[in-house]
């Protein structure tokens, strides 16, 4: 009973709202510490910022224990990435870092703690969610963009050549120049210099920009958006929240209602015979 009663309180406690925020703001100020730590400041202060940082590693180990124990206390804690990540992130800081030949790997890990808002804010989790599933999708436009860079910095560097040949020198140049031009980096004056030798040079361009900026650009915003909205979904019925959980209830409720409908009626044509 007294270990029943443990569970439940440290499943209380994960669940609090203001031990959560408790957790983001100890998370930013442990990245503020690591930050303070990068100016000439005196050792006494310097010393206070071991000690806090110290403590903020304890506080996490603390945090991490209490998940643990809070889901079930099994080693289904650790099916999910994001216990995971939190996991190694929190024991690769109780690496002593004084007198260590790991001194830089250990401070490196201690400013990735902030990586665990991501793990710690669910709207930070969707959006990092929907970005890794949206990267395969994501590959064949930039698939595709690459065909078209090769395609054009071809015909611009046999075309231009002549003209400037820093930037349209070899295939590799006139991608970049290219690149400069779909990032709208001063690309008028490469515009206006090819347009002094070939005055119909500017359709190169604006169509170059019309494909790459405007459509595949957008395709690719396209994709993340719609993988965001997947994620939200997702969570949303997960955590029996937003419409589509609303609606998903209600589909559940008009199925019963349909079996229970039928159940009646098969009793009413028993009772007729």
């Amino acid at each position: 009973m007294q270990a029943k009663a443990l569970k439940n309180l440290l499943f209380s406690i994960n669940e609090n709202r203001i031990f959560q925020f408790f957790i983001i703001v100890v998370i930013i100020l442990s990245a503020l510490l690591i930050g303070a730590k990068t100016y000439d400041i005196d050792p006494t202060y310097l010393a206070i910022l071991e000690y806090l940082d110290l403590a903020i590693t304890y506080l996490f180990l603390f945090e991490i224990i209490v998940r643990f124990i809070a889901e079930g206390h099994s080693w289904s804690f650790f099916k999910k990435g994001w216990n995971v990540f939190d996991t190694l992130i929190v024991a690769a800081s109780l690496i002593p870092i004084d007198d260590s030949e790991m001194v830089l790997l250990a401070r490196l890990i201690r400013v990735f703690r902030v990586l665990r808002l991501i793990s710690i804010i669910p709207e930070l989790r969707i959006l990092i969610s929907a970005l890794l599933k949206a990267l395969p999708p994501m590959g064949y436009v930039l698939l595709l963009m690459f065909i078209m860079f090769y395609i054009y910095a071809a015909v611009g560097s046999f075309l231009f050549e002549s003209i400037n040949k820093t930037l349209w020198g070899d295939i590799a140049v006139a991608m970049l120049t290219l690149f400069r031009v779909v990032t709208f980096e001063d690309w008028t004056d490469v515009m206006y210099e090819t347009m002094e030798v070939y005055p119909l040079s500017w359709m190169y361009y604006l169509s170059f920009i019309f494909l790459n900026a405007f459509v595949f650009l957008n395709m690719m915003i396209g994709i993340v958006i719609e993988r965001m909205q997947s994620e939200q979904n997702a969570y949303n019925l997960e955590n029996d929240e937003g419409e589509i959980s609303e609606l998903r209830n209600i589909s559940q409720n008009t199925e019963a209602m349909l079996v229970r409908l039928e159940q009646i009626e098969s009793r009413l044509a028993s009772q007729k015979k």
